[in-house]
């Protein structure tokens, strides 16, 4: 995951003194390296007994690597009473064979539509309104919750801008928020999340952390089994890269339901539609994401499914955002009326814009998005936070 503090660029350099909010200090998560991720949890009678540990408040942040809830003699051990089947070895997210075929990520937006926009923006007198704007959506992220959040993205078929929307959505969320993030791939069939996000290694999985996880585990237990992200955010990845992961829906919910408590807010990256554990991760989220792509057969999936869930509970379409992403510069429809369209559904619809740095497919980093794609993006996540902040 990028460098939050590139999140929105320019545009918050324009905020004059108002910079995110300051990162409060959490009870249990550290920024350093755990046990969990080096080598096998030590049997059970080898562990000192359990201390009584403080459990991590909603909206807290997890303490740096120099605070002395991080260092070894302040932390407790681990408060499992069973040890995982087996501790896999770490992988490499790309092969090393294929790591040096990428090229140097591009901006989003070619430098004379950057040129053009920052001129126009001069001449306007627009900053100081996009600012406030920002300012303003930047706020409804950073509303306190009473429990954790959880958003599922999920889309109709593939290369539809899924991962991309979860990406964006688990990127904002950890800038602005002042508690842990999780991103979970809840995709165990070659998913990208975690090269979107920038991980270099993988090691547990979602169906791992099944096996492994129980109600008095503490957050540092939990987070030495994730892969941890700039902005205090963590991502659990839904296989190793191999083919033939499985993840069941026992397995998916008995970890979300664990894990829910730790983190403010958790978005999702499920699998295409109509796949169980997707269907499950939908109906259990307090809010819902289903990306499509900005093309004729794109918008005519997503509006069959969207008059489908107007058959089912009011708050199933209520709290439902379409993603609809630009997969080109040129669309072959009217994207604005295709958003109208879906809007009359019931549900609400974002539009992303086409990315030159999205398209790439490489890792994530803010800094390179264009303009217009980093407003959208935030625009996007204020309104599906506010959407699960109405659902209990």
């Amino acid at each position: 995951m990028p460098n939050g503090d590139n999140w929105q660029g320019d545009v918050l350099r324009d905020l004059r003194g108002t910079p995110p909010p300051q990162r409060a200090q959490s009870d249990g998560a550290a920024h350093g390296h755990h046990p969990a991720q080096e080598q096998q949890p030590p049997p059970q009678e080898q562990r000192q007994p359990p201390q009584e540990q403080p459990q991590p408040r909603t909206g807290a942040r997890a303490p740096g690597p120099n605070s002395p809830a991080s260092s070894p003699t302040a932390a407790a051990p681990p408060a499992r009473t069973r040890r995982p089947a087996r501790s896999p070895d770490s992988r490499p997210v790309v092969d090393s064979a294929l790591s040096g075929t990428a090229r140097r990520p591009r901006q989003g937006e070619p430098a004379a539509a950057r040129v053009s926009r920052a001129i126009r923006r001069i001449v306007s007198s627009s900053a100081a309104r996009e600012v406030a704007e920002i300012t303003r959506t930047a706020e409804r992220i950073q509303q306190p919750v009473t429990t954790g959040r959880q958003i599922a993205v999920t889309s109709i078929r593939g290369g539809a801008g899924k991962t991309t929307v979860a990406a964006l959505l688990g990127t904002a969320y950890a800038h602005y928020r002042q508690d842990p993030v999780l991103l979970v791939e809840a995709d165990p069939a070659l998913g990208s999340l975690p090269l979107r996000l920038g991980a270099e290694t993988l090691r547990w999985t979602t169906a791992d952390l099944a096996d492994i996880v129980e109600p008095q585990m503490s957050l540092l237990d939990v987070t030495g089994y994730l892969v941890q992200l700039p902005d205090n955010a963590w991502l659990l990845p839904g296989s190793q890269g191999r083919i033939g992961a499985m993840l069941d829906t026992a397995a998916y919910e008995r970890v979300m339901v664990a894990l829910r408590r730790y983190f403010g807010v958790t978005v999702v990256d499920c699998e295409t539609l109509p796949a169980e554990v997707a269907r499950v991760a939908l109906s259990a989220a307090q809010a819902r994401v289903l990306a499509a792509p900005a093309t004729l057969d794109g918008i005519t999936s997503t509006y069959a499914v969207l008059q489908w869930m107007q058959g089912l509970p009011r708050h199933m379409i209520a709290g439902t955002v379409v993603a609809l992403t630009s997969t080109t510069s040129r669309p072959g429809i009217d994207v604005e009326d295709a958003a109208e369209k879906l809007r009359s559904t019931g549900a609400t619809v974002h539009v992303l814009p086409h990315d030159r740095h999205l398209a790439a497919g490489g890792a994530l980093r803010t800094e390179l998005l264009a303009r217009p794609t980093r407003l959208a993006a935030t625009k996007l996540a204020a309104e599906v936070f506010q959407l699960s902040q109405k659902r209990r």
